[in-house]
């Protein structure tokens, strides 16, 4: 049996049990995703999300920016959305250009409505241990992490990535569950020195090929939650092929986390929808 996890089978899973709780809903959920500038991951995943929107029966919105429209504009609009009943959830899909204040855009959204739980609140509510919206690549992971019966309690997690939409949720996502985590990021010297001693590595960078089968212990567990786009083709942080030989279980970018981030928006779209009626 291979030890490299599909992604698309719980998602699928998830989706189905999804699509049997709106066919219940008086009125469609609906949900507006906001793109800024042009950036082919960002194209990708908006693609799949809009796809799995459709296949369930959430109504999807999409609003694009170019990279030049006033920072104003786009708050303006963002505001709109939060007034307007028939839009359930609302996402800013990251990375946002670096020339607009990326914080300010995302606390604009009202809370109830922030799908991607990024908000200061309801990151605060989150490390803080209250109920909240989980970031949907953390969940996906935790998520994943529990399919596979991984027990995380005494665990030492090595966590390569401290962004705020996938590093900063996970590294809270993990202590709550017990287990002993080191993070590490770009100013980190010798990376390889941490990584060998982990129980379960993750990566979550977006550097093409960071992790290889000399940076992990034999028996880990390694996690690709990285993403790159090279010449359309969709390449993780780890070498999977490679590092598949030497760990016992690894989750892929593109067919492992990736699907289940999908199915974890969606997850809470509905929440969003349900926590309002």
């Amino acid at each position: 049996m291979s030890n490299i996890i599909d992604g698309k089978q719980l998602s699928s899973k998830i989706e189905d049990e999804l699509k049997q709780s709106i066919k219940g809903c008086i009125i469609r959920p609906s949900v507006a995703v906001i793109e800024i500038g042009d950036n082919p991951k960002t194209d990708m995943f908006i693609k799949l999300k809009e796809e799995a929107c459709n296949k369930i029966g959430i109504y999807f919105r999409h609003y694009k920016f170019e990279d030049n429209t006033p920072e104003l504009t786009i708050i303006n609009k963002i505001k709109e959305l939060n007034n307007d009943d028939y839009v359930n959830g609302i996402m800013v899909q990251v990375p946002i250009p670096e020339r607009y204040n990326s914080k300010r855009i995302l606390n604009t959204i009202i809370n109830s409505k922030d799908i991607d739980g990024l908000t200061d609140i309801n990151i605060g509510r989150f490390i803080s241990g209250r109920k909240t919206i989980i970031p949907c690549a953390a969940l996906a992971i935790m998520t994943l992490l529990e399919e596979n019966n991984i027990d995380l309690d005494s665990k030492h997690v090595v966590l390569v990535g401290k962004g705020k939409s996938v590093g900063r949720p996970l590294l809270t996502a993990l202590l709550n569950e017990g287990a002993t985590v080191t993070v590490c990021h770009s100013r980190t010297e010798n990376i390889k020195k941490y990584t060998t001693l982990g129980d379960i590595v993750i990566s979550a960078t977006g550097t093409r090929g960071l992790i290889n089968e000399n940076m992990v212990k034999d028996g880990a567990i390694v996690i690709d939650a990285g993403c790159t786009i090279l010449d359309g083709e969709v390449l993780g942080d780890v070498e999977i092929d490679k590092v598949s030989k030497k760990a016992s279980l690894v989750i892929p970018s593109k067919d492992g986390v990736m699907p289940v981030v999908v199915a974890m928006f969606l997850k809470n779209t509905l929440l969003c929808y349900n926590n309002k009626k």
